[in-house]
């Protein structure tokens, strides 16, 4: 992957210490910005993203202590240096203290000591841009977390609702379906009862689900006639006292069967 170019802004009121270091610092393949002074400083940073600064203590209109500090309130993701003699060392103390200035330097400075403290700034600069990376992909991974346990408590609630409304409407089913008067039973295809209506027992004792038709009272009859009509859409049997119509139902299912709707004979058409 292609390395971002790393931005690098001097600031010295004397012209000849900006070219001493633009020529020691050209080498290590930085883009060199530069400035005079405090207020055109804050005027580049303004145009262009600057990672580190480094800046001379003693300047006119605005001391390099002042112009960083101003630097970090508008931009506190720069790495801002000083670079001074030592007569200034307190002051410049005071803002390493308060964190305005990430490291000082001495004039008069030694061209590889200069180089190694600027390429730490810039890897402490990488650093934090990849804290701050890891960071932003964190909150947004738990934003999205969030929205997903929001989501799918939504289709929780959902869900919840259908089984609720399921439930009352199968409730409903059931008394309607005891409700018939005539006796309505429901047969898996080995003739056994799965489903059975309350005339169904007034009609038929023994007749309970789990049962198999030839042992209910009444129905053995119907078991024998059961095998040859169970594969048919819809059949007519014939019993003394009933008319029984079966449906065949579950075709493409797993749960396959049937329907027995019993007429007593004389109400059937």
């Amino acid at each position: 992957m292609e390395q971002a170019s790393q931005t690098l802004l001097l600031v010295d009121d004397e012209a000849f210490i900006l070219t001493a270091l633009k020529r020691v610092l050209r080498r290590d393949g930085y883009q060199l910005l530069t400035a005079s002074g405090g207020k055109e400083g804050l005027e580049v940073l303004a145009e262009t993203p600057v990672d580190v600064i480094v800046s001379d203590q003693r300047m006119p209109g605005m001391t390099g202590v002042e112009f960083l500090r101003e630097a970090r309130r508008r931009y506190p993701k720069t790495i801002r240096m000083v670079l001074s003699g030592y007569t200034e060392l307190q002051s410049v103390t005071d803002a390493i203290n308060e964190g305005a200035v990430y490291k000082f330097m001495t004039k008069p400075w030694d061209d590889e000591h200069l180089r190694a403290n600027i390429a730490e700034a810039f890897r402490q600069k990488s650093l934090e841009d990849e804290n701050q990376r890891l960071h932003d992909e964190l909150e947004s991974a738990h934003a999205s977390l969030v929205q997903a346990h929001a989501q799918l408590a939504g289709m929780v609630r959902q869900q919840q609702r259908r089984l609720l409304q399921d439930e009352v409407a199968i409730g409903v089913s059931h008394e309607i379906f005891d409700a018939v008067a005539i006796p309505v039973m429901g047969v898996d295809d080995s003739g056994m009862l799965v489903l059975i209506n309350a005339a169904s027992q007034r009609f038929f004792a023994g007749a309970v689900p789990g049962v198999a038709l030839q042992e209910v009272a009444g129905l053995a009859q119907l078991f024998s006639d059961f095998p040859a009509v169970r594969e048919e859409a819809s059949q007519t049997l014939y019993m003394p006292d009933w008319t029984v119509c079966y449906t065949r139902v579950g075709r493409g299912s797993l749960g396959q069967g049937g329907l027995l709707t019993f007429i007593p004979v004389g109400a059937a058409p």
